[in-house]
Parts: structure tokens; sequence; C-alpha cells
């Protein structure tokens, strides 16, 4: 079974499952939209990461859940991550309870990232704010030891990601940093169309949503240019956290 399998299935954590970053969204292209740029930033210097999509997203106005999953699969080959792994939970109708913490748990302790990208705090789509507060309630009790979790009969060890930050989707937050994505425009925005689905297409007769419209992707990279233009960069994508950061000095920051 190779990588890109939306059932990935692992032997128990060896040094090739661990990741650097796991970049988790509720659908299939939540994080090609919102972070691959990050991603891709990361992978050029040597880190692994990988995606983990919650749902096929299956209530989207365009598509169907078989062809989120297939064009999920190349774009992850663009983006040259290590694994991309979906929950299959129910598009709309998750829940920020013990079931669905669980599941997520499972693979926070599967792959033991350092950090932990996810959805934004505040959007447009109510499954994004709410994918945000079930990731961080899930990363928390995933360094419970008393939170016990089993994968391919083994018990897995507590695991707590160093940090979680949230991508900003639709809505344009303040960001609390943003990251300079400049080389990589061109590679994120390919991994963006591979999504073929979801966007304009002067052919299609299925019904326009938000993101179809002819200017999206002017206004994808629009966003980028106004949260790198403050930073001093062409292009930058950014981030929320809900606590205080901090740095080694003051020449750390840009």
């Amino acid at each position: 079974m190779t990588a890109f399998s939306d059932s990935s299935l692992f032997a128990p954590l060896s040094p090739l499952h661990k990741l650097d970053i796991l970049a988790i969204g509720v659908h299939p292209d939540d994080v090609e939209l919102s972070c691959s740029g990050t991603l891709l930033k990361h992978i050029s210097i040597g880190k692994k990461c990988g995606i983990l999509d919650l749902t096929c997203g299956e209530l989207g106005t365009r598509g169907s859940a078989e062809l989120r999953l297939k064009e999920a699969a190349e774009a992850a080959k663009i983006l040259g991550i290590s694994v991309r792994d979906n929950l299959k939970m129910a598009d709309g109708f998750f829940k920020n309870d013990k079931e669905h913490q669980l599941a997520i748990i499972k693979k926070i302790r599967e792959y033991q990232p350092e950090i932990i990208l996810c959805n934004a705090v505040s959007d447009r789509h109510p499954d994004h704010a709410r994918a945000s507060e079930l990731v961080e309630a899930a990363c928390f009790y995933s360094g419970l030891i008393k939170v016990e979790t089993a994968y391919d009969g083994f018990k897995q060890q507590a695991w707590r990601p160093k940090a979680i930050y949230h991508y900003i989707q639709d809505r344009q937050l303040k960001p609390d940093f943003v990251v300079d994505v400049t080389p990589f425009i061109d590679k994120k925005m390919a991994a963006i169309q591979i999504f073929k689905s979801q966007f304009y297409d002067p052919q299609s007769i299925e019904p326009e949503s938000p993101i179809s419209v002819k200017n999206f992707f002017d206004v994808v990279r629009g966003k980028m240019s106004v949260y790198g233009r403050d930073a001093g960069f062409d292009f930058a994508e950014g981030f929320t956290v809900r606590r205080s950061m901090g740095v080694n000095n003051l020449f750390d920051l840009k």
C-alpha cells in the first residue's frame, strides 16, 4: 500500500514515519489553499511533512468524494510530502467529542509531529472553526498517558506536539506571524489547481461556488501578497496562535 492511500496502514512508529510537521485540514484542498507554501519551504530544508484530511469533502457543491481523494493524492505528489491520510469523518457533521478526538489522537501518536498546522479559528465555513477546536483538544489529550490508544495491536505512546498554528482561510484575519513563501508560489498554485473539480471551469455544468468564480486564484495570490507586504516579502502565508509566542532574541524577528 502506498503512502498516498486514503487508508494508510503502518507498522509501529519508525523513524521513517516520524513527521516534523503535520498539516491537518477538514477538507481536501484546505491545506493546499492555506499553508502548502509553508510545507514546501520546510520540505526544501529537509523537514518531513504530511497532511491529514479529516473528511472527503463529500458535501462540496462541486465534485465528489472519490474525485477529491484522487485530486488530493495528485496534489500530494506535487508537494512532495511524506504521507497523506484521511480519517473519513462525516463532512459537515463531525463533532468535537471523544470519538473524533480519539481518531485524531491515534494519528498524532502515529506520526509524532513536532508542529501541527490546522484550520482557521474563525471562517465563513463552520467546519473550519469547529475543526480547529477539535484538533486543539486532540493535541492536548494526546499528551496524557491515561488516554490510552492502540494501533495495529500495539499500545501507542503519549505524544503532544510542541506547537499548534492555525492557518488563515477565507476570512481576512490578522495574522500573529507570516511565513515567506515567495520561492514556492508557483508550485503552491500548481498543487491548488490539481483540484479541478472545485475551481473555475467554463465547461462545467455544476453549480457555482464561492471558490469556483473566475478570479479566485487572483484572490489567493492577492491575499498572500497582502500578508507579505508588511514583513517585506513578496508572498506570505499567515498564521494565528492561541498562546503567546516567544523568540530567542530580537534579531530573529523580521
